[in-house]
């Protein structure tokens, strides 16, 4: 787990050093156990690392292999190292590290651009082809890892979050008016290859790009998802084994890939609890951490699931660390938390994953976490809601899933800003995709492939890596989502969603942890928006650079600010559209405004 960046020139004129220095310097704290930097001809990259996997500086970045004439530059983790590595001996290649990243530069030698199929793991990597004056780039299926472009004539770059590009200079910070409709109608996910900045894209999931010297670029989709039934009937009991055959799997891969010890981040509910249950017994005195906050008083749910987390401890006699946030702290260290977002991000959870990362990293550096399992197990309230819904597609989707129709975004975003109705386009074209038996099936692949990677999967790289913790997601292990993507709705549906992971955890984790109703991670004082945090957002909407930035239309922002509890302050999935609307122009004020002086 890095940090990772680079330039290629394509101008003919050397590579930018200073600027590798800046975007290097700017991902410091993803890798803070070494810095290194390269320059080969029209090629430079920079590293900073987190050191997991061969401890050694035999396994520091950017690594160049001088017999095969290929340098890396690699973020991630590839959890089947070990198998494809004694493959490649038996090819005859020699090692001279004890990691994953000598493996992709020997996979790479051996199977092209096509070894990227073979690994199971998260990455996002650059390799450059000092004979050929080729680079290659790649991201996971699932864009666990990030990767960020920005290219003129000039040149191409590329750096593990947006701020390190900005870093590095010359980027078009520019409103992308078709990102900001999709920001605010997908609950932030602006899906790849856009950002909400125009001068910025995303190397999309499951996708490479290559090159050439002449500047021409290749870019190709290595991976799908099929969400139809077997040709084969499958009982129940059968899709239950293979479910617990398959997230043991992922587990034992997850847990293995590691040269320091892993814990887990245990929130209380099935999904953490399911992995401490799985990995109690291989991992003596197992670490796991739990957070919660103080709530906002009446009518505001509880703000913590300490109660469940510390049954699950319990039972497994875990060394558990939990740890209580009052508001005071959520608002003092919310610009912080804003500093280190890659891209705005309004979940609540990005604060909680920031303050809780904070703390376990002083005790351990790899962490499994639940997240994936509610959007390809099928946990949240909406999918229901949505099957039973009449229309189109598009329809059931949009009107138990966006945050605002597109009229209301109107009413929201100043003319020069306004689009039409794409969003509704992109998730139209998604679901209408091939190879998708049920209307369900269409929206899990979707949630999947889309809106999970650049949601809960980025804010859980972005806020545990600005403390140089890695964060490991067994359900999404490639070949587990597989399994849930051919499952019939209905089985995953049964006992109010996510049955499969229920079936199996019985007898294994407590039944209370089992029952219970589905819980979230609550950071009540950004959704029910009182006092200082109030005052807070009305700051920065009524600041001169909001106004002067003219994003937003000013009666719509009053109506929110004297509202902001009130019949239209929340959305579809009870977000505040006032912490939305804040929380993008604050996020602006420190990356952009700040940079443009």
């Amino acid at each position: 787990m890095c940090g990772i960046c680079g330039e290629l020139r394509l101008d003919g004129q050397a590579p930018d050093m200073a600027a590798i220095s800046r975007m290097s310097d700017q991902l410091a704290r993803r890798g803070p156990d070494n810095a290194g930097s390269y320059c080969h001809g029209p090629l430079a990259f920079g590293h900073r690392r987190l050191s997991i996997i061969d401890l050694s500086s035999h396994a520091n970045q950017p690594m160049v292999d001088s017999a095969l004439e290929l340098a890396l530059v690699f973020n991630g983790t590839i959890y089947n190292y070990r198998e494809l590595r004694t493959e490649l001996q038996a090819l005859g290649y020699h090692f001279f590290s004890e990691g994953d990243s000598e493996v992709i530069l020997k996979s790479y030698h051996a199977w092209g651009d096509q070894c990227v199929t073979r690994f199971k793991g998260m990455f996002a990597f650059g390799l450059w082809d000092q004979r050929k004056g080729e680079l290659f780039l790649a991201r996971d299926r699932f864009g666990i890892k990030p990767l960020y472009l920005t290219q003129d004539g000039e040149r191409l770059r590329f750096a593990s979050s947006l701020p390190a590009l900005l870093a590095g200079g010359g980027v078009d910070t520019t409103l992308d008016t078709v990102a900001l409709h999709h920001h605010f109608t997908l609950h932030t996910v602006v899906p790849a290859p856009r950002t909400v900045l125009t001068g910025v894209r995303k190397l999309p999931p499951a996708t490479t790009m290559l090159i050439k010297p002449d500047g021409s670029v290749t870019q190709q989709i290595y991976w799908t998802l099929d969400a139809t039934r077997p040709e084969q009937d499958v009982s129940e009991a059968q899709w239950l084994a293979s479910t617990r055959d398959a997230l043991a799997k992922s587990v034992d891969r997850r847990l293995l890939a590691a040269d320091v010890p892993v814990g887990v981040l245990l929130s209380g509910g099935l999904d953490s609890s399911l992995l401490v249950g799985l990995l109690a017994d291989h991992v003596p005195d197992l670490r796991t951490f739990s957070i919660g906050f103080e709530d906002m008083g009446s009518g505001t749910e509880k703000a913590d699931e300490f109660e469940f987390s510390d049954q699950v401890a319990a039972h497994f006699k875990t060394r558990h660390q939990q740890y209580h946030i009052p508001n005071s702290e959520v608002l003092t260290r919310l610009p912080e938390a804003v500093e280190q977002m890659t891209e705005p991000m309004a979940s609540y959870d990005v604060i909680a994953f920031y303050l809780l990362s904070e703390k376990v990293s002083k005790d351990v550096k790899v962490v499994m976490s639940g997240q994936g399992a509610d959007e390809v197990f099928g946990g949240y309230f909406w999918y229901p809601q949505m099957d039973a819904a009449q229309g189109t597609a598009l329809q059931r989707f949009s009107q138990h899933y966006f945050d605002r129709d597109h009229a209301e975004y109107l009413q929201m975003i100043t003319p020069a800003f306004q689009v039409g109705d794409v969003t509704s386009e992109l998730v139209a074209t998604e679901l209408a995709k091939p190879e998708a038996d049920e209307f369900l099936d269409e929206v899990w692949r979707f949630d999947a492939t889309t809106l999970l990677v650049d949601d809960p999967v980025k804010r859980v790289d972005n806020m545990p890596m600005a403390w140089g913790l890695e964060v490991r997601t067994p359900f999404l292990d490639h070949e587990l989502v597989e399994l849930a993507a051919s499952m019939p709705p209905a089985l995953k549906l049964k006992e109010g969603g996510k049955y499969p992971l229920k079936a199996i955890a019985r007898g294994l984790i407590p039944d209370s942890v089992i029952d219970r109703p589905k819980g979230y991670f609550p950071v009540p004082a950004l959704r029910y928006v009182r006092g200082a945090f109030l005052d807070k957002m009305r700051e920065i909407l009524m600041s001169e650079a909001c106004l002067k930035r003219g994003l937003y239309q000013r009666d719509y922002v009053n109506k929110l600010l004297a509202e902001p509890e009130g019949p239209e302050a929340f959305t579809r999935i009870n977000g505040s559209k006032l912490w939305h609307l804040a929380l993008l122009e604050w996020w602006l004020q420190v990356h952009v405004d700040t940079l443009l002086g």
